[in-house]
């Protein structure tokens, strides 16, 4: 039988040999950028997969996951940079360096005392990496290198939380950062607050919207939002920054409440496209569609779609 090991050196040379010469045409001509996006959804799949609570599926999509790890490995050997080697070693020398409380003679017992611990040994290794890239700089050596490594900005608890990542799952991090430091509210009330005032500051904005912008849009088709009222470029902006607020304050009174919110609006969104799809379903029932259906029609195969679904 097969030991881990043995297993996973498997799957490295079946990597290495769909990318070398008379292998996958495919595989072989991706590269680090073409395949960032299958990266995304192999980890939303995984995330599917775990709300599901289905294992088998998520086996199936783990090993998805794990690919990407072994071909941008064996992309980075192919151009001399890094092999999985390295990406192992680095793995297992942060999760000991980082866990002192298991591996060395440093005290935590509950979690709030690892997650601190866990922020100073990060913030202690971004102060090493700024002072190798001063280092390489004023020796002149290995710009490629020095280039690579943390700016100034490392020594904020706020680096290393990418801007890559999806809107919500940014704003959690970031607001949980800094609530580490004390910049949080004290009670959740504080955030009730929060989200009325961007409330009332958005329909401030809103009063400068012109009069003719939402016409129709409270009638027919417009009610989900799908028809665009005319704003003059600058309120939009206003807009867009009112709306940005009011999600960064329900992003914070999520993640006050211990939730995450990408998991949470995942959530609402199969729960919707769920109800909309029954609501399909009973018209299509006497040969119709949403389109030929009165907007009261709608609500009320709505909110007996809610109501089926309580009853389920």
């Amino acid at each position: 039988m097969s030991t881990t090991g043995e297993r996973f050196e498997r799957a490295v040379q079946i990597m290495a040999r769909l990318r070398a010469p008379g292998g996958c045409p495919w595989d072989r001509e991706q590269t680090f950028d073409t395949i960032k996006p299958y990266t995304l959804e192999e980890a939303y799949e995984v995330l599917e997969a775990i709300d599901n609570r289905d294992w088998p599926e998520l086996t199936g999509e783990l090993g998805d996951l794990l690919l990407q790890v072994l071909f941008y490995s064996q992309m980075a050997s192919e151009e001399g940079h890094f092999s999985v080697d390295d990406v192992l070693d680095r793995l297992s020398n942060k999760l000991v360096d980082r866990h002192p409380h298991v591996f060395g003679d440093v005290k935590a017992d509950t979690p709030a005392e690892v997650l601190r611990n866990w922020e100073a040994l990060k913030a202690l290794e971004r102060g090493k990496d700024k002072e190798k890239k001063k280092r390489l700089a004023a020796a002149g050596e290995n710009a490629d290198e020095a280039d690579s490594l943390p700016t100034d900005n490392s020594q904020s608890v706020l680096a290393g939380v990418s801007s890559k990542m999806p809107a919500l799952m940014e704003a959690y991090k970031l607001s949980s950062r800094a609530a580490r430091v004390g910049f949080d509210w004290p009670e959740i009330e504080g955030l009730f607050a929060k989200l009325d005032e961007e409330t009332a500051e958005l329909r401030d904005e809103l009063k400068a919207v012109p009069g003719h912008a939402f016409e129709g849009q409270s009638q027919g088709r417009g009610i989900a939002g799908s028809g665009k009222p005319q704003i003059p470029s600058e309120l939009s902006e206003r807009l867009e920054d009112e709306v940005g607020d009011l999600f960064f304050v329900l992003v914070n009174i999520a993640r006050y409440l211990s939730l995450d919110p990408e998991s949470a609006l995942r959530k609402t969104n199969r729960k919707f496209k769920r109800r909309f799809q029954w609501m399909e379903e009973q018209l299509r029932g006497s040969g119709r569609t949403p389109q030929q259906a009165s907007m009261d029609e709608l609500e009320t195969l709505w909110q007996q779609a809610k109501r089926q679904e309580r009853s389920a």
